[in-house]
């Protein structure tokens, strides 16, 4: 009766090169360099195939369970233990807890393998991607502005990083607006906003993600409480609508990834390094890009209004905050103390509240029931804040002012009328010199 052997390719590539040994066709050390085993090994295989022919070839380990494999009981008890006590767990914290709490020592993967094989894990290359359904477009030009910030070296290895804010039409995918400034903040945004506004007219919304700038995400505060921003396009009565997820405004985000292209070779052709020739450049930027990717709207109403003659662009687009007066007509913003005018009609407003703007050019005024209040600047309080919250988006800012603000700082030099210790250790052992001489 025959025998079956159930060999792998390596097993028939030895049995091969073993008959031809031992034939005497080749020699042992021809064949150890063939298999790339030592003479010995090969002596010890052609034994084997002696005794008992092809068989003598086959590994005895198959078969037969791992050195290094669990018992049964063991993984048994290690999935009892996890699904009772930590079905939630992942593999690496659950085999922590297994070797600390139970005395069960098994590896990371050993503990991953068997929570997958019990489907108590499932792992990553396994889970299901979220999908994100396609939206369509707008049907009309202005209906709704896609407007994000993007931190990038747009200067390369000539700049620090800066933010480029970005205005995208969501019906034509034309570039309304670009600004190029330190940071995402406010007054930046009101700033990129101002261009759109004088340029093209009020859209009848603005489309975002969820950054502190358009959205109050403190949840101590009232639900209906608005940014700054969010109150300038209130009273200019533009809609603003954040975004759930980056893929919801994805015009504006593969605009950005076109940009981080493009732009910065433009730049580089153009050897531009600074903010303000950034800014003077892209116009003719925009204009050229638009040219190239800009899609015809499915309805050609422009859904654009013009801005009214009551509505003043530099007062709603500013940083509106109530102060209250104190008796000697001073009020404090921003670690800076400001006097109000001594007059009749400010005597009145102690101890009552007046509306402060501050706009982004830096500059402050001050209101009461549209009033404008003189007033002087007496002195500023401003140092750096130790411990201040900032943003991520603002970090790279906040560093590169502190680097430039104390670049000029180096070591105080002495006074010369106050000499230092060593020398006037000195000078007091020459005047001793000088007295024993004497």
């Amino acid at each position: 009766m025959l025998e079956l052997y159930t060999m792998s390719k390596k097993e028939l590539d030895r049995l091969e090169i073993i008959k031809r040994v031992d034939l005497r066709e080749i020699k042992q050390e021809d064949a150890s360099k063939q298999l790339d085993i030592s003479v010995r090994q090969v002596q010890r295989i052609l034994q084997q195939y002696r005794l008992y022919g092809s068989a003598g070839l086959i590994s005895k380990k198959r078969g037969s369970p791992s050195n290094n494999s669990i018992s049964h009981n063991i993984a048994n008890q290690a999935i009892s233990i996890i699904r009772d006590k930590y079905p939630d767990f992942g593999p690496t914290l659950a085999c922590e807890k297994l070797r600390e709490l139970h005395d069960i020592k098994l590896s990371v993967e050993t503990t991953r393998k068997i929570m997958i094989d019990n489907e108590i894990w499932i792992p990553r290359v396994q889970k299901l991607k979220r999908a994100y359904q396609p939206r369509n477009r707008r049907d009309c030009y202005g209906d709704m502005i896609q407007i994000d910030g993007s931190l990038h070296h747009w200067f390369e290895d000539r700049g620090s990083k800066t933010s480029l804010l970005v205005l995208v039409d969501d019906a034509t995918s034309k570039i309304m607006a670009l600004h190029m400034a330190p940071s995402e903040s406010t007054h930046t945004y009101m700033i990129a906003i101002d261009k759109y506004l004088k340029q093209h007219g009020k859209p009848l919304s603005f489309y975002s993600d969820k950054h502190g700038v358009f959205r109050v995400n403190n949840k101590t505060y009232k639900k209906n409480a608005m940014t700054q921003l969010g109150r300038a396009l209130s009273e200019l009565n533009i809609d603003l609508i954040c975004a759930n997820s980056c893929q919801a405004k994805g015009r504006v985000e593969r605009a950005n990834k076109t940009l981080q292209d493009r732009l910065v070779k433009e730049f580089r052709l153009r050897d531009i390094s600074t903010i303000e020739a950034a800014n003077d450049y892209l116009p003719k930027f925009i204009e050229d890009y638009n040219k190239r990717f800009a899609k015809a709207p499915v309805n050609q109403t422009n859904s654009h209004r013009p801005i009214d003659k009551h509505e003043d662009l530099r007062n709603i687009l500013a940083f509106k905050q109530e102060r209250t007066v104190s008796n000697s007509l001073t009020i404090q913003y921003d670690r800076v103390l400001y006097l109000l005018e001594d007059c009749n009609a400010n005597r009145l407003l102690r101890r009552k509240q007046i509306m402060l703007h501050e706009y982004p050019d830096g500059s402050i005024s001050l209101y009461h029931k549209n009033r404008k209040i003189r007033f002087t600047k007496m002195y500023d309080k401003a140092k750096p804040i130790q411990g201040e919250i900032v943003t991520n988006k603002r970090l790279d800012h906040i560093l590169e002012f502190a680097k430039n603000n104390y670049a000029h700082l180096t070591t105080p030099k002495r006074s010369g009328n106050c000499p230092g210790k060593r020398h006037l250790g000195i000078t007091n052992v020459w005047n001793e010199k000088r007295k024993e001489a004497s």
